[in-house]
């Protein structure tokens, strides 16, 4: 496993790359940082995921900016993770939306994983200082709502519980494209640490159902090409069983936490160890695992002082 803590020792810069996947559609990666999705229509831009700071958003608008002068009217929230949403401030949208479960996530513990995010990985929150605080969405659905950028029709749907309770998709029919967020990671390690393990491969097979000509994942390539979206499906619901299922089995057997993360560690490590950002999810995995093979459905709050402190146990 990593010698430095999480991802502290993560500090080198990562290429961006702004690509069109479809007709005014945009994927904003960096090599296995988190993703932001860009969807123009007639009459105006919506954002999918912001970055962590408004400092790193900029980095997006200054791209979306080369492509057009619309306005950013909204900007939506696969979830509530802090490198997900803190940045939302710098693209002064009408309106910020998101699920019903996402904002209920950032009010029970959007500080702590704030907390708990900055002291694992640094770099992704260049200029931390311009966070104006938490972001809280200003719309909020339960199951699905629509909408509109002139004729461009964009569907946000609440399809299941995932990566967290809240996660959401944007499809966008005309060009038959998701932006789904940590529901599906490409060659990238799934971070699970609030995740549910049990739900997820359902939720999978509710996108795989769209059969959708391309998609952003949250993190990794964007996927362009049914085969390509249907390989990137397959590669998280992979990750996931092999995950969860040895960790499920020992568990049932009395085996201890730290028992559990060394033989799921090293089954994984040869297919899944040259992943980004694998050593860092992998403790926080486990532990989410064996708390849910306990019958633990809602996942225990991260603060920085529980990560730490796991950290050192599944290392010693």
């Amino acid at each position: 496993m990593s010698k430095n803590f999480a991802s502290t020792g993560d500090l080198a810069e990562k290429n961006i790359t702004f690509a069109e996947i479809g007709r005014d559609l945009y994927a904003f990666t960096a090599e296995g940082d988190p993703n932001t999705g860009v969807i123009i229509g007639d009459d105006g831009v919506i954002v999918i995921d912001t970055q962590a700071t408004p400092v790193m958003a900029n980095l997006v608008i200054e791209r979306v900016r080369k492509v057009t002068d619309k306005p950013i009217k909204y900007v939506v929230l696969s979830h509530y993770h802090a490198v997900r949403v803190l940045g939302a401030s710098a693209y002064k949208a009408q309106e910020v939306l998101a699920s019903e479960a996402c904002r209920a996530m950032i009010a029970e513990r959007g500080k702590e994983d704030w907390d708990s995010e900055y002291g694992r990985f640094p770099r992704l929150f260049r200029a931390a200082d311009t966070i104006p605080g938490l972001t809280w969405p200003t719309v909020t659905f339960k199951e699905r709502m629509t909408l509109f950028l002139g004729k461009r029709r964009v569907d946000l749907m609440h399809i299941g519980r995932a990566h967290t309770a809240g996660d959401i998709i944007a499809y966008v029919p005309d060009a038959n494209v998701v932006f789904s967020g940590d529901i599906v990671e490409y060659k990238s390690a799934c971070y699970c640490g609030d995740a549910h393990f049990t739900d997820w491969p359902d939720t999978l097979s509710r996108l795989d159902a769209f059969k959708a000509e391309a998609l952003v994942p949250g993190r990794g390539d964007a996927l362009v090409g049914a085969k390509t979206v249907a390989e990137g499906i397959a590669l998280t619901r992979d990750f996931l069983r092999d995950t969860y299922e040895p960790v499920k089995r020992r568990a049932s057997r009395g085996a201890s936490l730290k028992e559990c993360f060394d033989e799921a560690t090293a089954a994984m490590r040869p297919k899944y160890g040259s992943w980004p950002i694998f050593e860092h999810c992998q403790p926080f995995n486990i532990s989410r695992a064996y708390d849910e093979a306990q019958g633990i459905d809602t996942p225990r709050i991260w603060t920085a002082e529980r990560d730490r402190a796991m950290w050192a146990a599944l290392q010693g």
